[in-house]
């Protein structure tokens, strides 16, 4: 099987910072379609989609990720350009080189070789590109997502090169996520003189009690996939910074990171009801990221563990833990999704990295997962 290494360096020295795609896309459907691959490029106002799907049976394994990255920071701490990748020690630097362009490549040396092997396999291959993942997910996936749902394509299996690991490649999967809901919440009082408190009515003093109440609640106790839900405060703003001054309202902004236990709108109406009974005069924007999925032991699973030990010699770790990721639009059509890709010590940090050996063992991992799921 041909490196990833060249490959994967093509696309870190594209620039693409969300939502550019910097050309990335296009270099990988040129390397499909030489494969037998039909490539869609689906574009959604800034945002660059690819669509390449090989063969119209099932079960239809699609590998899903994001060309896209997040922005480098200050270049003078960088120790080589992050858009030229830089090879030092064993590891190739660059913006992307673990989040998420190495699993691209991956993705793409992994699928050729198999087509070579099999090129008569039964069922179908597929990928999912966006540029919209590390910026709002609005235009990326999740539009690809409904355009299939329309269509009626459903995928059977999908993997999704998010960096999964830990330690070292492979000792973790994610086989689930949590879901996710944010708010902001805005409690108003009465403006005054700090002096004339009788005059006012100070939103902070008002919101103290049911915050503290907020904070102390216990909101379900998590269950065999899943650890308890999380509420916690992102930000408090209130005030106009002079000290003698009575604020008139107070803005919080808050998430919920939850599980199958506390569905959305249980939580909403017990937030609601904790704001009611201190009696705030308050206002309430909601934004649902995405509502949690699971994949439990099954074809998929079994198959990517496997793999993993026959190309490390480790026995992964299922795990729901960590942020969202474009799996959660992906869920809605795909009953087994799972997130495997390298170690994430280095993503969106300066001197991004990934060793040269994970590069290497990554397209193995997915080849022979390949090899299970299409005979």
């Amino acid at each position: 099987m041909e490196s990833p290494l060249e490959l994967a360096r093509a696309l870190i020295g594209r620039r693409s910072v969300t939502p550019a795609d910097g050309g990335c896309q296009a270099l990988v459907a040129q390397r499909l379609e030489a494969a037998g691959f039909a490539c869609e490029h689906l574009r959604y106002g800034e945002v660059a989609n690819l669509w390449a799907r090989r063969g119209s049976g099932r079960p239809l394994v699609c590998f899903a990720g994001h060309t896209d990255v997040v922005p480098p920071g200050p270049l003078e701490q960088w120790h080589s350009d992050p858009f030229d990748p830089a090879l030092r020690d064993g590891r190739l630097y660059g913006r992307g080189a673990a989040d998420m362009k190495s699993s691209i490549a991956a993705f793409v040396v992994a699928v050729e070789a198999f087509v070579r092997e099999r090129p008569a396999y039964k069922g179908s291959l597929a990928l999912l590109l966006t540029s919209d993942e590390e910026g709002p997910s609005v235009d990326g996936t999740a539009r690809v997502v409904e355009l299939l749902r329309q269509r009626g394509e459903r995928l059977d299996y999908c993997i999704v090169g998010e960096p999964s690991s830990v330690e070292r490649l492979g000792d973790m999967i994610k086989n689930g996520r949590r879901g996710s809901l944010s708010g902001r919440l805005t409690v108003r009082g009465t403006q005054a003189h700090i002096a004339y408190p009788h005059l006012g009515r100070n939103p902070i003093h008002l919101l103290a009690p049911a915050l503290a109440q907020l904070v102390a609640t216990r909101w379900d106790e998590g269950d065999e996939f899943f650890p308890p839900t999380s509420w916690q405060v992102s930000n408090v703003h209130a005030g106009v910074g002079a000290t003698n001054l009575i604020p008139g309202s107070l803005e919080l902004d808050f998430n919920f990171r939850f599980g199958p236990s506390s569905p959305e709108a249980s939580l909403r109406e017990r937030f609601e009801a904790v704001l009611r009974r201190h009696g705030l005069d308050y206002e309430l924007q909601w934004t649902l990221s995405g509502n949690p999925f699971i994949t439990p032991a099954g074809e998929l699973v079994d198959a990517v563990k496997r793999a993993v030990r026959a190309n490390t010699g480790r026995t992964p770790e299922l795990s729901t833990a960590g942020g969202t990721s474009d799996a959660r639009f992906i869920a809605s059509i795909c009953p087994q999704v799972v997130e495997l890709g390298p170690p994430n010590a280095t993503i969106h940090k300066l001197n991004e990295n990934i060793e040269l050996e994970v590069l290497e063992q990554l397209p193995r991992i997915y080849l022979d997962t390949l090899r299970a799921l299409l005979p």
